[in-house]
């Protein structure tokens, strides 16, 4: 632990299952995406960047770190691909090995080659391109293992 800060591992868990934080500018986004994430814990809301950011590093200095962020990668001034590079380096710079942080899919219409390999080199876990279907959604976090099974996919 450096700066007061936990790492993944040391953390408690949140007694309602996963802390979730949605990033995104658009306001019927943040709330599909509130409504599929909500049954899995936590889930906290930012409209920007720097929003974002900021809720990232509260979350750290309270030693309550985000297992889930859902980044949208464009928004104004500090755009997704910029959140995501500050995030992994104040992972890194606080001893928290990369595979070992918060979880981060990218949520985007962006769904260009290029686009997917920068996010992923910025160390992303997963890219999913709008509209966010919620079968995808579960799917990913199921392959991340945040979830088991997802309630309902069954049917």
């Amino acid at each position: 632990m450096e700066n007061g800060l936990l790492n993944q591992e040391q953390r408690p868990k949140t007694a309602g299952g996963l802390k979730i934080l949605v990033v995104e500018d658009d306001f019927v986004g943040r709330k599909l995406l509130f409504k599929h994430l909500s049954a899995y814990g936590e889930v906290d809301l930012a409209v920007d960047g720097a929003e974002a950011v900021k809720a990232f590093y509260m979350s750290m200095l309270k030693k309550e770190p985000y297992d889930l962020i859902c980044l949208d990668v464009m928004m104004p001034e500090m755009d997704g691909q910029e959140v995501l590079q500050s995030i992994r380096e104040t992972e890194i710079r606080n001893g928290i090995r990369p595979g070992q942080g918060a979880r981060i899919i990218m949520t985007t219409a962006l769904d260009d080659t290029q686009s997917i390999m920068k996010a992923f080199r910025e160390q992303c876990d997963g890219y999913l391109v709008k509209p966010i279907k919620r079968e995808a959604l579960l799917s990913t976090m199921q392959d991340l293992g945040l979830i088991q099974d997802a309630p309902g996919s069954e049917q």
